[in-house]
């Protein structure tokens, strides 16, 4: 069960969609193989334009980023509905995603599979943060603290969604709470 994350944030505006979270030529790996479940989330942000994005959510040739946190705008992962969007940021190593508002199935989806906790914070945050900024999310006090600062922002609190990412998705829960049966 996570409390509280520290690391780096990586930072985008509004309408980040879900071909820009993991672009269509690369929904053709299958997230329940390990192998491609690991390469899925190297392309993790690979559609954003580097025009505006020059620094990479994860670098070229790695599996991984260095960036456990987006702080993001409105509208984030809107788009098709693809369920591969949080999947990719969640093998990328993206923990927390706190943005003004969520595309509604973004949402469900990141809960569902509990790769990653999708927060709506209160403020502008995506103006107040750069990339590479190191924070401290607290999700039991619902708060983000900038390091370097020490200003505190707050987010909405997850509720019961919090208990089924603590879970590892909407079937673990499942399975963890006897809503449905364990496999023997």
């Amino acid at each position: 069960m996570v409390t509280e994350i520290t690391g780096a944030v990586y930072v985008v505006k509004d309408n980040i969609d879900t071909d820009q979270i993991i672009p269509a030529q690369y929904l053709n790996l299958i997230p329940t193989i390990p192998e491609e479940y690991e390469r899925l989330g190297s392309y993790s942000l690979s559609g954003l334009p580097e025009s505006e994005y020059p620094i990479r959510y994860v670098k070229p040739g790695v599996m991984d980023s260095e960036y456990p946190i987006i702080i993001a705008g409105r509208n984030f992962g809107c788009g098709s509905s693809r369920e591969h969007a949080p999947i990719a940021l969640g093998s990328a190593g993206c923990k927390i995603v706190v943005a003004e508002s969520f595309a509604r199935i973004f949402f469900r989806n990141a809960i569902a599979t509990g790769e990653l906790y999708p927060c709506e914070c209160v403020e502008r945050l995506c103006e107040m943060f750069k990339t590479g900024d190191i924070v401290t999310v607290n999700l039991d006090n619902t708060t983000i603290k900038c390091n370097s600062t020490g200003k505190v922002f707050k987010f909405k609190p997850l509720g019961d969604a919090k208990a089924v990412i603590d879970a590892g998705g909407l079937f673990n829960f499942a399975r963890s709470t006897e809503m449905i049966p364990q496999v023997k």
